[in-house]
This record gives structure tokens, sequence and C-alpha cells, in this order.
């Protein structure tokens, strides 16, 4: 990652967004996924989890995260001559922009559909009043 772009003396307070980057730069490829834009302020992440129940699956909000984590039990009535399909546990993160809502989930064939919806931001201008280095009114009531 560029550091020297986050280090810019014009980007303040944005020390946490480096730290995300780098934790999303670490992140495991499985499960697959898309991300598609599916409306003007809506994205649906599908994930590709076969063999997962919907009671196997969590997804959960932490810290403008979201996570969807994966977890099989192992089936303890088979025996198996060979096993080429794993039964693997997993989190996948997703790093939410402020004010993203996620509307809903749903499992279907195997593909996990997470609908965020995005509210449109108005524009903010806020006025900064300016105090002046001299004498303020409450400062000369106490001269005195």
């Amino acid at each position: 990652m560029n550091r020297a772009l986050l280090n810019s003396p014009f980007l303040l307070g944005f020390e946490h967004i480096e730290r995300l980057l780098e934790r999303t730069a670490k992140a495991d490829s499985y499960p697959p996924y898309n991300i598609e834009h599916t409306g003007e302020d809506r994205l649906t992440i599908t994930l590709a989890v076969a063999g997962f129940a919907a009671e196997d699956l969590s997804v959960t909000i932490e810290d403008n995260q979201l996570v969807i984590r994966g977890r099989q039990a192992d089936p303890e009535d088979k025996t198996f001559l060979h096993r080429g399909i794993a039964r693997r546990q997993f989190q996948r993160s997703f790093v939410l922009a402020e004010g993203i809502s996620v509307l809903n989930a749903e499992l279907d064939h195997g593909l996990l559909s997470i609908a965020l919806e995005r509210p449109r931001q108005e524009a903010v201008v806020k006025t900064i009043p300016i105090r002046s280095a001299g004498v303020h009114l409450g400062d000369a009531k106490h001269r005195n």
C-alpha cells in the first residue's frame, strides 16, 4: 500500500482508513464473492457458500464492518472412504462506509445475497465563528 498518500498533511484523521486497508489486504479468498450495483443507492454482495445451511451462517455488523461467518459441524454418523469436499469454516469482512445499512440477507441455491443501501448524503455547509485574540466581552467584566 502507498502510505505516502495517507500521510498527506491535507488528510487529517484518516489513520483508521490506513488500518482498514492493511486489514483488508490480508483477507482470505474464501468464499468467493461478487459485489453488484443493483440500483442508484443499492449494492448486493453475493457469496458462494454451497453446502452451508442458513443456520450455519451468521451476518453481523461490527465496528462498521459487515462480517459473514460460516461454520459447519462434522457429521458424526458418517464414515468417509475419501473426503474431497472440505467442510471448512470461514469469516469474510467488508468495511462499510458511514451510513450504509444492511437491508436483508437471503440464502438461495448455495448463494448468500446481502442487500445494502447507501442513503443519499445532503451537502452540509457549516460556518465556524472566528474569535478575536483580543479582549472578549466576558473577559472585560472580570478584569476590573
